[in-house]
Order: C-alpha cells, then structure tokens, then sequence
C-alpha cells in the first residue's frame, strides 16, 4: 500500500475464491459474516436503511493504496477495492454521482459505536472478535500472508516460517499480520509495530527490520513500486493455511446488511467480481508457499 500507483501482479493460487490485512492482536479464525436483522428489509432504494436519504456513504482509510485504489482517490472507480464498492453500489441502484466517500482509520472502523458511513471497505478481515461489534458482509476477497525482505538479506532465500525465528519483522498496527507472525513464524522477539505501510517500508530500507509481513497484494505491489531491492520470499496461510477473509464493514444490526449482502452476490453471480479480481489484482507470479 502506498502513493504510487501501478497495476500489480498477483498469484492466481490466492486470487478469488473471491488476501491482511487485517485483524488486530488476539484474533486467529475467520468469522462467519453477521446476517444482519433477522427480517429481511426490501432492497429498493428508497426503503434502504442509510447514512443520509438519497446516498450511498462509503468509508476508507486515507492515503487509500494501490492497488486497492489508485491516486489516492476512491472516487475515481480505480482500483480494486473502489471498483467492487462501485459495482455493489450500482447493484443497490446507486448512480456513481449518488454515491460519497468518507474517511475512515482503519483501526477506528471495527470499534463499537455509531457509524457516520454506510459501509466500509478497506481490506478488513472478518474475525470472530471484529464482528462482536460490527457487521460484515460476506467475503469479497481472499488473500494470504506474504513476507518481503531486502534482495541483499541473509532472509531473502529462506524456504521456511523457521528461518525467521530470530529475524526482526514489521507489521502494521491492528493488523492480522501481527497476529500471523506471532502464530506461524512465532519470532523470538516481539514483530517491530508501525502505524503506516510507509513507515514499514522507510524500517526496511533503513535496517531497523529485516523483513515485513503484510497481505500478498500489498507485498507485490511494494514490491514492485517502493522498493528498488525487494524480495518477496513467500507466502503462508494465516489461519490454519486458510486465507483471510475481506468483508464489507457495517454497523451492527445495520438493516443494510442484507442488501449489501444481495449485492455482492449478484456480482459474484454475473462475473463482475471475478473480472475486477484479475483486472486489478492479477496477471501470473508464482510465490511460494513457505514451509512451518
């Protein structure tokens, strides 16, 4: 994640079942998508439950990164996370001018609480303890952890989550990262925590760390646009070997919930999320899988 944008290649091994973010400390498994209300609202627009009458408002972080978003824009319909809000809105018969971004920190968006947007959407990963406080809808993405060193470090060849026992990793703050480290490379010392993709990044180039372990996509695209001399040295499963889950984020209860929910699967159903998948997030790159 970060300003520059380009379009990224991905693995096809993690593409769409359709990779964290996410998750803050503690929370190891995926969480079944909260259902909502339990009587189903109708879904025409002027009967949905929103923000504000007449508009769609959609939150997420700022900066917003590629290959999520592209120029720091969310507006633009660019990226992959902008495209599929865009085609869920039209799917509840939202016009691209009725619909508004809000920003969102990413660690304030699963907090209890009233929401000043309709859903969020900013590769968070549905958990069992995210969802005590919040709704999500179901999974729009899947994707595993990936680790990335420098081309010149003594971990930049390692075929295993052991051989970075002793290594100094970075994660972002309220991550599931920090929590797959942790769990599956399980370092001899606590993974170094930055509140921003930047500040890893700027960790790495300077040597504080030695590698950073994030969601795959982001890794290629850091990868491929931050860093001249990266490696990226393979990718894990962080629960299980299950890939993280990305869901919408609601509030909870929202009545809003099943229709957003009738919109994803309307996208799933027709192609429009699989065409998004490999228009922004893939092309080919095998990554390894890295062994325990």
């Amino acid at each position: 994640m970060s300003r520059t944008r380009i379009a990224l290649v991905f693995s096809a091994a993690v593409v769409l079942t359709t990779g964290a973010c996410a998750p803050q400390p503690g929370s190891t498994t995926s969480a079944a998508p909260s259902s909502g209300v339990s009587t189903a609202p109708t879904c025409a627009v002027d009967g949905l439950a929103l923000h504000e009458k007449g508009r769609l408002t959609i939150a997420t972080d700022s900066p917003a990164y590629s290959p999520w978003f592209e120029d720091n824009t969310p507006s633009n319909g660019k990226g992959f996370e902008s495209a599929v809000a865009y085609a869920v809105a039209e799917k509840l018969g939202f016009e691209k001018d009725q619909v508004k971004w809000v920003v969102e920190p990413f660690a304030h968006s699963y907090a209890p609480g009233a929401k000043n947007f309709d859903f969020d959407i900013n590769q968070i990963s549905i958990t069992p303890q995210r969802a005590q406080a919040v709704d999500f809808s179901s999974s729009y993405y899947k994707a595993d952890q990936a680790i990335l060193t420098l081309d010149n470090s003594k971990f930049a060849n390692a075929t295993s989550l052991a051989a970075f026992k002793d290594a100094k990793v970075g994660v972002q703050v309220a991550t599931t990262s920090y929590q797959a480290v942790l769990d599956q490379l399980k370092p001899s010392q606590q993974p170094s925590v930055f509140n921003t993709t930047n500040d890893e990044v700027n960790a790495l180039r300077n040597g504080q760390i030695d590698a950073i372990v994030t969601d795959l996509p982001t890794v290629f695209y850091l990868a491929g646009a931050e860093l001249d001399n990266a490696k990226i040295v393979g990718q894990f499963g962080y629960a299980g070997g299950t890939p993280e889950e990305f869901g919408l984020l609601l509030s909870k209860g929202s009545k809003l919930t099943p229709c957003v929910n009738k919109a994803l699967d309307a996208i799933k159903a027709d192609g429009t999320l699989s065409k998004l998948t490999s228009q922004w997030l893939s092309a080919s790159a095998n990554v390894p899988a890295l062994k325990p």
